[in-house]
């Protein structure tokens, strides 16, 4: 038996990268698994299949979770396909990078929406089915930079810091509903978005880190799966940061 067996996971954001490589792990402990994306294109499909060979249910939804409307369809459509919804992963993300004084209001909005409104609107879409289920995991995908800051990412790093508000505001709300909200932090993760940096500016963040490598989206899937399981039964309104150390 898995650590998830049984339980049922939505996980946002989840056609490629982090979302992709929490949604692998979490079948591999037993877990079914909803994800979601803006679209259901060929990698979506790719993903559903590799979830569907680990023998679990798995189903990709067409979403835009920075809508409040659709994002409660989507989350009604996924109950009635699964019949429970023990764990909320809100992963979905973007950066749209920029000094302050540059930055236009779209920038802003744009990354306020994808990445905070739409935490928002899957978590209230949720918590109904949660609460009737007396238990439930959430996890909010934040950042370094949302603890820290980051100079040239003021819409990214307020987007991330608000994830990580919202957790511990959900925690202490629903917690005698035996609903546990967390947030992870990760670092300089290893993805197809750090990928297309150069190879000197990589070496030069890998100085900074203190286990002198970048992350993997695997090492991000490890914890999002013990906050995901009861394991970390006891353990609601922390923010884990997933960053070899380098604390910014």
């Amino acid at each position: 038996m898995g650590l998830l067996t049984g339980k049922t996971a939505i996980v946002t954001g989840a056609a490629r990268g982090i979302g992709k490589a929490i949604a692998l792990k979490f079948a591999s402990e037993g877990a079914n698994i909803a994800f979601t994306d803006l679209l259901i294109d060929e990698n979506a499909e790719k993903t559903a299949k590799e979830l569907e060979a680990m023998g679990v249910k798995a189903k990709g939804y067409a979403s835009n979770a920075a809508n409040f409307e659709d994002t409660a369809k989507v989350v009604e459509e996924i109950h009635n396909d699964f019949g429970r919804i023990d764990i909320l992963v809100n992963n979905a993300g973007i950066t749209r990078d920029g000094l302050m004084m540059r930055m236009s209001e779209q920038q802003w909005d744009m990354v306020i929406n994808v990445n905070l409104k739409s935490a928002f609107n899957f978590i209230h879409a949720c918590t109904p089915v949660m609460m009737r289920q007396k238990s439930g995991s959430i996890i909010n995908m934040a950042s370094v930079v949302g603890v820290h800051g980051n100079a040239g990412q003021a819409n990214y790093a307020a987007s991330k810091a608000g994830m990580i508000a919202l957790a511990k505001s959900i925690a202490q709300e629903l917690g005698s509903r035996g609903i546990r909200a967390n947030a992870i932090a990760p670092g300089f993760i290893l993805t197809d978005m750090t990928a297309a940096l150069s190879e000197e500016v990589r070496a030069e963040w890998a100085k900074k880190i203190p286990l002198r490598r970048g992350g993997t989206p695997e090492d991000v899937a490890n914890i999002a799966t013990f906050l995901a399981s009861d394991m970390s039964s006891y353990v609601s309104g922390q923010v884990m940061q997933v960053d070899g150390g380098m604390n910014m």
